[in-house]
C-alpha cells in the first residue's frame, strides 16, 4: 500500500472490488490486525471478525458443532438461527466432506457471523454460492446492523452493497473515477 487512505462508514455493507492481486485481502488482513501497515494508522470500531478465503473446516465436526462451539455456553441453542441465515437448516448432522463447495462456504460464513464482533471482514464470502442465495444471505447480514466490509467480484452482489470501493494495484490504491 503506497499512500493509501480510506475512510469507511460505521454502518452498512461496503464492498471492495478490483482485479485479483490488487490488495483487497491484504487490506482486510490489516483491518483485522493480522498484518501491520508499513506506515500510518488503522482504526476500527472494535473487535473485528474475519472470514478468510479458505473455508478451514475440520472433517470431524458436524455442521451444527461448527456453529454451537463458537457460541457462549448459554447460547448454543442459537446455532439454528445462524444455520437458517446461511440456508443450512436440515444439514446439522452432516460433516464437511458431505457438503458441496458452496455449502462449505456458507457454513464458514455462518460460523464467522456467529462469533460476533463490531465489524465483519468477509473475504469472498459467496464464492461458490449461487447468486440468488447469496443475495438473500446478504440481506440477512445487513439486518444484523453491524458494519461489514467484503470482497466481491459479482456485479449483482456489488449492486446490493451500500458502498463499493473500486481498487487498483498493486500497490493498493483507489481507482480514479
Amino acid at each position: 500500500m503506497d499512500r493509501f487512505s480510506l475512510e469507511l462508514p460505521g454502518t452498512g455493507i461496503t464492498a471492495l472490488s478490483g482485479p485479483s492481486g490488487c490488495g483487497k485481502t491484504t487490506l482486510l488482513r490489516v483491518l483485522a490486525g493480522l498484518e501491520s501497515p508499513q506506515a500510518g494508522r488503522v482504526h476500527t470500531p472494535g473487535r473485528a471478525c474475519m472470514l478468510f478465503q479458505e473455508n478451514r473446516l475440520l472433517p470431524w465436526r458436524t455442521v451444527e458443532q461448527y456453529i454451537a462451539d463458537v457460541l457462549p455456553r448459554g447460547r448454543r441453542g442459537e446455532a439454528a438461527v445462524w444455520l437458517e441465515l446461511a440456508e443450512l437448516t436440515g444439514e446439522e448432522g452432516r460433516y464437511p466432506v458431505a457438503l458441496s463447495g458452496g455449502m462449505g462456504r456458507r457454513l464458514s460464513l455462518a460460523r464467522c457471523l456467529a462469533c460476533g464482533g463490531e465489524l465483519f471482514l468477509l473475504d469472498e464470502p459467496f464464492a461458490g454460492v449461487d447468486l440468488p442465495r447469496a443475495a438473500r444471505m446478504l440481506e440477512r447480514i445487513r439486518a444484523l446492523d453491524v458494519p461489514v466490509i467484503l470482497c466481491a467480484h459479482e456485479r449483482e452482489l456489488l449492486d446490493q452493497c451500500d458502498r463499493v470501493v473500486e481498487l487498483k494495484g498493486p500497490p493498493l490504491n483507489l481507482k480514479e473515477a
